[in-house]
């Protein structure tokens, strides 16, 4: 299953052929998010209007990375429905690969998903969530997945240190050397509190947004299309839940 907004518009162009639909849910499960052409039984879904050319946006689906996803076929209502979400009674109605576009700005990050990791930076982590008031798991899941929380880490892209602020992010932030825990972390701690207030508390679209800039965001409507993106939502997303498990905080329930 594709677990992010950026099937939008590929879902669409499946969904145009046998639906006729205009309308797609972004439906958010726990930490999951699929796309459907109904709103499913059990999620948070919030309707996302497309353009009917948006598919055939210059280099949409360009020749650099590659991801797939299953689209499912199942009975709602009375009638057909489509979703990347396996739910009870769908059966498989497409699979699919997709080429995604070339030239992102985007990096998967330099950490793997692996066990919550408490004891790097722990101070510093604390005192960056009290001051910003972003949860403290999800800021270690943002530096476990860009570097490992290696403080000299630099990407090839150019990102650097614990958060791998891009230089300007840091010059924004006033963060005057990046490769300072303590720094990296506060900045990377108020970057990422401006991204959830402009997304109104939407993790996905925050660390898309992280990873490959608010103008992606803006420009795709929702999570970019980019393999490295993708890759790198899916990794924060799971580091999150590891996160709030080993800190004693349970399941995050989605706001209604």
């Amino acid at each position: 299953m594709m677990r992010t907004a950026a099937l939008c518009t590929l879902l669409l162009s499946l969904a145009c052929g046998i639906a006729d639909a205009r309308t797609v849910y972004r439906c958010v499960r726990g930490n999951s998010v699929s796309m459907a052409t109904a709103p499913e039984p059990g999620s948070r879904c919030t309707a996302r209007e497309i353009d009917d050319t948006a598919v055939q946006a210059p280099n949409l689906w360009g020749n650099m990375g590659v991801f797939s996803g299953v689209l499912y076929e199942r009975e709602q209502d009375g009638r057909l429905v489509y979703s990347t979400r396996n739910l009870p009674g769908s059966r498989v109605y497409l699979k699919f690969t997709v080429a995604t576009p070339p030239g992102e700005p985007a990096h998967e990050g330099l950490g793997k998903v692996g066990p919550a990791q408490l004891a790097p930076h722990a101070r510093q982590f604390k005192a960056a969530a009290r001051a910003t008031g972003v949860d403290d798991a999800w800021l270690r899941a943002i530096a476990h997945a860009e570097s490992n929380f290696d403080a000299a880490a630099v990407s090839p892209k150019g990102a650097l240190g614990v958060m791998q602020l891009m230089p300007e992010t840091a010059r924004e932030y006033g963060v005057a050397d990046p490769l300072s825990a303590a720094q990296s972390i506060d900045g990377g701690a108020r970057h990422m509190r401006t991204l959830l207030r402009r997304y109104h508390g939407d993790r996905t679209l925050a660390a898309a947004a992280y990873n490959a800039g608010i103008g992606a965001v803006t420009h795709y409507k929702g999570v970019p299309p980019y393999a490295e993106t993708l890759a790198y939502v899916d990794k924060v997303m799971a580091l999150y839940a590891r996160y709030r498990q080993a800190m004693g905080m349970g399941v995050e329930v989605p706001a209604r």
